[in-house]
């Protein structure tokens, strides 16, 4: 029996590890990326990812089981292509499908009859079943749910969990048809344990939106009773703790500094948009979104409370950002609130470094082109104690807590990294 080839676009955070997952699972892989240096590196058997080893990527080389190209005409070589391209948002806040719309016109006119294509990139609902389609067969000539199937099934990535695995996380499908929905579910089932199917790729493509809106709303709610049980003077971390010991009724989340990732950050804003063409509103969601944007002002606000304490002003103040990257233990600072701290800063005249033991230098981003090329400064005593105050944006776990009490003359800990931490007092704020 010939075994299977499928096309996997876009080899990041989402595409790679589920190329990797299907090669292990006995389907030939050819990732596509515009991206030469990515590709070239990855047929060298190297990763640029730091979750994801350089020795998974070799064995699979070595094996046949995966390669990359730039060609996106080798599309015709393949019975499946899964899209896994960004969806970021436009600098008005609003969707930004182009390259999920580039990406179909690029592998259109090499589509051929009977491939199945299946949209993982999260969106709005309605993108695979109009937009996606309609590129794709205004560029083939061929019908989806006739001469070709349709489907989306959105990625569910989580950076960081070692407990994580891609074939053990299940998978929502939905398809443009019965058919394109048994096509889509054999494909799957190769390589991943359970399946969700759903009546249509728009069911699938609300279902992730509702997972990262849920998360939007609930963790803009502690946010919001941390600004207000700080005023009463009470912990917000300990009242979490508590109630999180009641099992049931109860799931925690974590204040922070802002929202960041590929994905909380911008979801919610997909569905607002689209809600609007249906005359409907979303003002919960609107508002969620107001609190987590407003989060970056008032750090700033407890950084420079910290600094009058000590008779300096942000204005010519020496600031460590602790932590670029999104989230913990992770090397990716997509939509890093780090980021906007930095930038705010900055703007008042702080003079900011950042200490990152994942990101040692910025790579090009779509909104903060300006810090790329910035390296991060050194863990030791005499870098560490030059600065005035130091911002924890992210709490990684390999970062010595107890150094940083004792080098540092003020701390800024947005995570609540330092509790149990012996310090100076004063020395912390809770931000």
């Amino acid at each position: 029996m010939e075994k299977m080839k499928i096309a996997v676009v876009g080899l990041g955070y989402v595409g790679l590890p589920l190329s990797l997952q299907f090669a292990r699972s006995g389907v030939t892989v050819l990732g596509l990326d515009i991206d030469t240096n990515k590709v070239d590196s990855l047929n060298q058997g190297k990763s640029y990812i730091k979750h994801i080893t350089a020795e998974s990527i070799a064995e699979a080389v070595r094996a046949g089981t995966f390669s990359s190209s730039t060609d996106f005409s080798r599309v015709k070589e393949v019975q499946a292509v899964i899209i896994c391209v960004p969806t970021p948002l436009n600098k008005n806040r609003e969707p930004d499908i182009s390259y999920i719309i580039e990406t179909g016109k690029a592998m259109a006119r090499h589509l051929q009859k009977g491939t199945l294509v299946v949209l993982e990139s999260t969106t709005y609902p309605g993108t695979t079943d109009e937009d996606l389609r309609e590129v794709l067969e205004i560029g083939s000539g061929l019908e989806a749910g006739k001469d070709f199937h349709l489907a989306f099934s959105p990625e569910r990535e989580d950076p960081g969990n070692p407990d994580s695995k891609v074939a053990s996380i299940p998978k929502v499908v939905g398809g443009y048809t019965p058919a394109c929905l048994e096509k889509a579910k054999a494909l799957y089932s190769k390589a991943i344990k359970t399946l969700v199917p759903v009546s249509s790729c728009r069911a699938a493509e609300a279902t992730k939106l509702l997972e990262n809106t849920f998360r939007g709303v609930n963790i803009a709610l502690v946010n919001e009773l941390k600004v207000v049980y700080s005023a009463m003077g009470i912990d917000v971390w300990e009242v979490i703790n508590a109630a999180k010991t009641k099992p049931f009724g109860f799931m925690a989340f974590y204040p922070g500094p802002g929202l960041g990732g590929h994905c909380i950050p911008i979801d919610p804003f997909y569905l607002t948009w689209k809600a609007r063409e249906y005359g409907q509103n979303t003002r919960f969601i609107e508002l969620a979104g107001e609190i987590n944007t407003a989060m970056p002002e008032h750090v700033i606000h407890c950084v420079a409370d910290a600094l009058n304490e000590r008779k300096k002003s942000v204005n010519g103040s020496k600031v460590l950002i602790l932590g670029l990257a999104y989230k913990p233990n992770v090397d990716d600072e997509r939509e890093s609130p780090s980021y906007v701290l930095m930038e705010l800063l900055q703007a008042r005249g702080g003079q900011v470094a950042y200490y990152d033991p994942y990101v040692p230098v910025i790579r090009p981003t779509r909104e903060h082109a300006h810090w790329t090329g910035t390296k991060s400064v050194e863990w030791n005593k005499e870098t560490i104690s030059s600065y005035d105050l130091v911002l924890i944006a992210t709490n990684h776990a390999n970062v010595d807590y107890k150094q940083l009490a004792e080098w540092s003359q003020c701390i800024v800990d947005t995570r609540n990294a330092m509790v149990g931490i012996p310090t100076k007092p004063g020395q912390v704020t809770k931000a």
